[in-house]
């Protein structure tokens, strides 16, 4: 498996990861007032979740113009 093909795996997991984490934010959203203590828990876990995927698919496209 080259290292574009093993990338573009690991950005297929990171962007499930991601859409998890933004439903999870969304239902938390839904929720409030109830479990108002974990909004910076849940939306910490979302953004760190987008970073990573973001900077998986700059590699990749840096990867792929090279």
């Amino acid at each position: 498996m080259s290292d574009a093909e093993a990338l573009k795996a690991e950005i297929k997991k990171l962007s499930a990861r991601a859409m998890n984490a933004k439903m999870d934010l969304h239902d938390l959203s839904e929720e409030l007032p109830v479990n108002w203590r974990t909004i910076m828990e849940v939306a910490k876990k979302t953004h760190d979740a987008f970073a990573e995927l973001e900077a998986r698919r700059e590699q990749l496209k840096t990867l792929e113009t090279a």
